[in-house]
């Protein structure tokens, strides 16, 4: 048994049909590859976002938001259950792949370096990419990186911002980082998240999917497994470590839906932490198992206006689910929760 569930981010999606096409086929290569036994819930994750990421409609690898000064910075996270490692990568340029990266940089955390050293955790800019050409990754031209779509949004808004002069007249959308989560039937779970950050965010700037707690967290209590994955805000994810605060509360719950949408009022939307008056925009998706009764709960939540996600469970066929706020006038101060049992 197995299940993989992803998302295409928070947002407000231009069109639909490319990330449910998207959504299925991610979820659906990497189920069947937990299924067939070739493959851990690691690799079911790193799958499921490396086709994610080749994607050109996604805010994560090639289509990646560009920054400030037009540049190409890419970042990824991934966290295992079983050995409670976190391994991301953040202020890449090069590398076809960030989570392949973050997933060998995790890989690693279980033995340490030559003289004793500590192996990173998270490994950033030139370091990342030099040890990416250790590892034998794919390293490209940063113009690879960019796509037609994310240039022509990056010279939309620069031109915009020139005309205003001031840029907080203008809304700027995109907050679509993607994210896998994998379980098996022994409730090994593992989670991951890749993004191009923020659009015209500052050269530099690192996200929640390269903070450890904020952008993906997954950890297995007994029987009960639980992961989760970020998406929306990062700064403000970030502050309030939204994806551990979420399965912290979840451990031993009886009504895991109401829970999340408690934890997401009270833990972000309310949090001290946070301002007030602001609108804050998150999601995340959340796997809930229980390896004793071979059942689990998939659950999703968001304030933005949109969540695109797709699953697939072994023996069933990839599905594809729109979230969307029944009053969007709301976005950003109200959250809405849902969720399906397999």
């Amino acid at each position: 048994m197995g299940l993989v569930a992803v998302h295409t981010g928070a947002g407000n999606f231009v069109n639909e049909d490319n990330y449910k096409i998207l959504c299925k086929r991610s979820s659906k290569k990497a189920c069947d590859l937990l299924d067939s036994g070739n493959g851990t819930v690691l690799d079911a994750v790193e799958l499921a976002i490396k086709i994610m990421e080749d994607n050109p409609n996604t805010n994560a690898g090639y289509g990646s938001n560009l920054t400030w000064d037009g540049r190409i910075e890419c970042e990824a996270g991934i966290m295992d259950s079983i050995t409670s490692n976190f391994g991301a990568c953040t202020c890449l340029n090069d590398v076809k792949n960030p989570i392949s990266l973050a997933r060998k940089i995790c890989d690693k955390q279980s033995s340490l370096f030559q003289f004793g050293r500590l192996p990173p955790m998270i490994v950033s800019s030139n370091g990342a990419s030099v040890l990416a050409k250790e590892f034998g990754l794919e390293i490209i031209n940063e113009s690879e990186l960019i796509s037609r779509k994310a240039q022509n949004t990056y010279n939309y808004y620069r031109r915009k911002i020139t005309e205003y002069e001031q840029s907080n007249a203008i809304q700027i959308s995109r907050l679509d980082t993607v994210g896998a989560i994998a379980v098996d039937d022994y409730g090994n779970v593992a989670c991951g998240c890749s993004s191009g950050g923020i659009l015209l965010k500052l050269p530099g700037r690192v996200g929640q999917t390269a903070s450890f707690g904020a952008g993906c967290w997954s950890q297995k209590i007994n029987n009960q497994s639980l992961g989760c994955v970020t998406t929306g805000n990062g700064e403000y994810i970030m502050k309030t470590l939204l994806a551990r605060e979420i399965c912290v509360n979840l451990i031993n719950n009886e009504c895991p839906t109401t829970k999340l949408y408690q934890v997401f009022n009270e833990k972000f939307l309310k949090s001290p932490m946070l301002p007030r008056n602001q609108e804050k925009y998150a999601g995340c998706l959340v796997v809930d198992y229980n390896s004793d009764t071979k059942r689990g709960e998939l659950l999703w939540a968001h304030t933005t206006k949109m969540l695109c996600l797709g699953y697939k469970a072994s023996k069933q066929k990839s599905k594809f689910i729109s979230s969307s706020l029944p009053d969007q006038t709301g976005a950003g101060h109200k959250v809405i929760v849902g969720g399906i049992s397999f």
